[in-house]
């Protein structure tokens, strides 16, 4: 099945991008879901739990990350679990594409190719999988932006540092030989954010409530 979405973001499209490929940060956005740890190939193991109605699930498996794209602002993102009691699995392909809206403001298309086998997957044909994709997309998108505004934009730190060099520096020795005394260190620059994806793993899983169970409780998949 697939589903297409899209949310904007108050940031520029840089600050958006360089957010949504890393991981480690951005996978606890959305309900449900931790990252557990790096692999040596890049790819990142971890967990999602969900709850569909009466039902519940929580897979454990891997993510990675298929192309990246930065000049065309393009990213495909795989990922595949199975369910911890072995009662099912699921995998979907991701692909995010940013556009710049305004001044300062990002529209971010998400296009999922996804595949449910077990007890979750009745829910498919019934609409309830879009409903709950839609709402946890609302979710995460709410938190991307509060993630982005709480961090310092240092975009503009760069451009405000000169090469000025203070008037008695370049070349005017005070007689004993020092020369340069005065040189401005203008050659600082501020790194816009270079995606430390070895920031520690996420470590709680927040349940995602799919909508309240039917009288007589809930069944676990």
């Amino acid at each position: 099945m697939k589903l297409e979405q899209s949310f904007e973001v108050a940031a520029p499209i840089d600050r958006v991008w360089s957010t949504l490929i890393e991981i480690e940060r951005v996978a606890p956005c959305l309900p449900g879901a931790a990252v557990t740890g790096r692999n040596e190939d890049g790819s990142y193991n971890g967990t999602f739990k969900v709850k569909i109605g009466p039902t519940s699930a929580s897979y454990s498996g891997k993510l990675e990350m298929d192309s990246l794209d930065e000049r065309a602002h393009t990213a495909t993102m795989h990922a595949a679990g199975t369910d911890k009691r072995g009662q099912g699995g699921a995998k979907a392909t991701i692909k995010s594409k940013l556009t710049t809206v305004g001044d300062a403001s990002t529209h971010v298309e998400v296009d999922t190719d996804y595949h449910i086998t077990g007890r979750l997957a009745r829910f498919g044909r019934g609409g309830m999988i879009e409903d709950i994709s839609e709402r946890l997309l609302r979710d995460f998108a709410k938190c991307l932006q509060t993630s982005l505004a709480e961090e310092p934009d240092l975009s503009g730190v760069a451009a405000g540092s000169g090469g000025a060099v203070a008037d008695g520096g370049a070349g005017g020795g005070d007689g004993n030989g020092a020369a340069g005394a005065g040189d401005a260190d203008g050659g600082v620059t501020a790194e816009a954010r270079a995606a430390p994806v070895e920031a520690g793993a996420a470590s709680a899983e927040t349940e995602a409530d799919g909508g309240a169970a039917p009288a007589g409780g809930s069944e676990e998949v």
